[in-house]
């Protein structure tokens, strides 16, 4: 077999006033290939030590802008945490750390701060930002009671809801 062929160029001899320009052209690709290995191992580094954190999201697919507020058990307390705004068509990180219950609460309210998502479980909210601990006696505390729907996360540390027009 001859490896002077055209499909093994690669391998024919260089000429001799050829073989400095050569050498610099392959010394050269070599440094572009090692400068490329380089820059996408440290953009691989950068994205996955900067990746999302989220562990609970919440999507609106929905037309309508709405307000969202979250409830979890906190150091075996439960609690409530709001507001999130979200667009239409958007989404909301709304629990940064892996998930360690199963159960999630959630509330939401449209613009005019009328109820657009609740469920059976009733927990505290405000008509500002909050973080309010336990969820008996709300009246009593100063605070709103609201229906919170609960989502069951089947134990994964992530989890998506998706709010539609459909949600209970």
């Amino acid at each position: 077999m001859d490896f002077r062929s055209s499909r093994f160029s690669f391998l024919t001899a260089v000429p001799p006033n050829n073989q400095r320009d050569w050498l610099r052209g392959l010394l050269a690709l070599r440094g572009r290939i090692r400068l490329a290995v380089i820059l996408g191992a440290t953009l691989l580094a950068l994205l996955s030590s900067h990746e999302a954190r989220a562990e609970f999201t919440v999507c609106n697919q929905t037309l309508d802008v709405v307000n969202l507020a979250v409830g979890q058990k906190v150091d075996n307390a439960d609690q409530t945490d709001g507001w999130w705004t979200i667009g239409a068509n958007q989404c909301v990180n709304v629990i940064r750390e892996e998930l360690t219950n199963r159960y999630i609460y959630i509330y939401a309210t449209d613009v005019f701060g009328h109820a657009t998502l609740t469920g059976s479980t009733e927990m505290c909210i405000d008509r500002r930002r909050f973080s309010i601990r336990g969820i008996d006696e709300c009246w009593q505390r100063g605070h709103i009671a609201a229906r919170f729907l609960e989502v069951d996360t089947l134990e994964q540390v992530r989890w998506t809801f998706f709010l539609t027009g459909s949600n209970p």
